[in-house]
């Protein structure tokens, strides 16, 4: 569960300039916001207590214990919803792995209907496991932001959207240029490990383009035995680390830096649930020929 306490406890002065503007008589906080940064579940705390603070009917403290309070801290508020491939989607929603139109079309309907809350809807993808993951263009499709963009610009009154992402540039500029955008310096422990995919890399780095069947062999016998995310992860650890040893020209930086958005890219498909297989061999080939 994701408590609200975290973020204020690491998130200060965020969480101060939310509640200044919250407390403001004129509500000044902006009705879209998007939240950017590698740690998923602080943004979605973030969200959640700026929610609970839009909905506070007691005495506005950091431990408020009144109904509103209760529920956003239980994640269980009616007015405060997930929108996710899997969350808030109609009974006939055949569409398993974006937000789609339908659900856009639902969600419009659903702020039509005046609400005595706060209406709170924080935009985000999620992981095989139910964990909270970022948007992007292909889990938030243009056809489906652009189905509210007007609700967006001009939202019910009491209503505030929040868009959970890695790096803005994942959601589409409409959408971005309707947000007030926050970084969210990540907290986590940074992952530099890459002692999966060394030989590989390695291989890579001297490989020519008639080689490329044996690289994606290499690089995809991997998944066998571990998560193809994590293999995906190692391998921007690896480019990473070659890019600060400072070995690298100018031309072969831009190289590098092209590489590490293919593999984020791949890292993308994976989250809507493409073949696994096709996923790394179109890796391999747009890696060695692109």
């Amino acid at each position: 569960m994701h408590s609200c306490s975290n973020a204020r406890e690491n998130y200060p002065k965020l969480i101060e300039y939310f509640e200044s503007g919250i407390n403001n008589p004129e509500k000044n906080l902006a009705h879209c916001i998007l939240l950017y940064g590698n740690d998923l579940d602080a943004q979605y705390e973030i969200a959640l207590e700026a929610a609970r603070m839009l909905n506070c009917k007691g005495d506005h403290t950091a431990d408020c214990d009144c109904l509103n309070c209760r529920w956003i801290r239980e994640n269980n508020h009616p007015e405060v919803r997930t929108i996710s491939k899997v969350d808030n989607k109609p009974a006939d929603d055949d569409a398993k792995t974006v937000i789609s139109i339908a659900q856009a079309r639902m969600m419009k309907n659903d702020l039509l209907i005046t609400s005595e809350y706060h209406r709170v809807l924080i935009f985000c993808d999620k992981n095989k496991d139910g964990s909270i993951a970022p948007l992007n263009e292909i889990n938030f499709p243009e056809a489906a932001a652009n189905a509210l963009l007007k609700t967006f610009e001009e939202p019910p009154s009491g209503t505030t959207f929040f868009f959970l992402t890695k790096d803005k540039s994942d959601v589409i500029s409409t959408v971005l240029s309707r947000a007030q955008s926050f970084f969210v310096p990540s907290k986590l422990p940074e992952d530099r490990d890459f002692s999966l995919v060394k030989d590989a890399m390695d291989f890579f780095l001297e490989i020519e383009r008639s080689q490329v069947l044996d690289f994606n062999e290499k690089i995809f016998a991997l998944t066998s035995e571990n998560e193809p995310l994590t293999i995906l992860t190692q391998m921007q650890n690896y480019l990473g680390a070659v890019l600060m040893s400072g070995s690298l020209n100018r031309v072969q930086k831009y190289n590098f830096i092209k590489h590490l958005k293919t593999i984020e890219t791949a890292k993308k498909q994976l989250g809507v649930n493409m073949n696994v297989q096709t996923v790394f061999e179109n890796l391999s080939f747009n890696l060695v020929l692109g």
